[in-house]
């Protein structure tokens, strides 16, 4: 079962939020320009990058990805991009939910990566128990490097403080369960796409 059946939204639904989204992204990139909040343009203008992505695999690889991820991926950064126009300080709660749908995208992609690997090469072989933990653990890496960049680039993107980041590391992990459990049956298609990558380069 892909994410599309999962979401019970058609196709062309899916690809019409999808636009509706990215415009709005495009609406607070204007914002943020205008009104002199440089934080709310970055974080926007990265959100409508990451949200690209799926039609340059598209165009560059021939991948179509599965629309109900695609939707997923998009309502993610467009989350986390309305979050920083101030939701984020009012509402303890947005946070959590942000961080808790992000870190299920992340954990699919890490996921996807790692049982593609295994699936291509003969000397990788491990337990379905040890992929679980695996995404588990590559989430709440994957958030270090996150709170690692947000310090890096020195304020135009907010930072909250400790007691937020551990509260980001919680929901973090909570995402990671939510995909070791009952999601990585929706990102076949994507190990699919991986997995022929890795054939294809190593042919070459």
């Amino acid at each position: 079962m892909t994410l599309g059946d999962l979401l019970d939204v058609t196709d062309t639904w899916e690809r019409r939020l999808v636009w509706l989204l990215q415009l709005a992204l495009v609406g607070l990139v204007v914002y943020g320009t205008v009104a002199g909040r440089i934080s709310v343009s970055v974080t926007a203008s990265l959100a409508l990058c990451v949200s690209f992505l799926p039609a340059v695999l598209r165009r560059e690889y021939g991948y179509a990805m599965d629309a109900g991820l695609v939707l997923w991926i998009t309502a993610a950064v467009f989350l986390h991009s309305v979050g920083s126009i101030g939701i984020y300080r009012q509402y303890q709660w947005y946070d959590e939910v942000t961080h808790t749908v992000s870190s299920i995208v992340v954990a699919g992609f890490g996921y996807a990566s790692f049982r593609a690997l295994e699936l291509h090469s003969d000397d990788v072989a491990v337990p379905s128990s040890f992929r679980s933990l695996f995404i588990v653990v590559f989430v709440l890496a994957a958030g270090v490097l996150w709170e690692v960049f947000e310090y890096a680039l020195g304020g135009l993107v907010p930072v909250y403080g400790v007691d937020d980041i551990v509260t980001d590391f919680v929901f973090n992990g909570i995402g990671g369960l939510i995909v070791a459990i009952w999601g990585t049956g929706h990102v076949g298609g994507l190990v699919g796409f991986l997995r022929n990558r890795l054939r294809s380069n190593a042919d070459q």
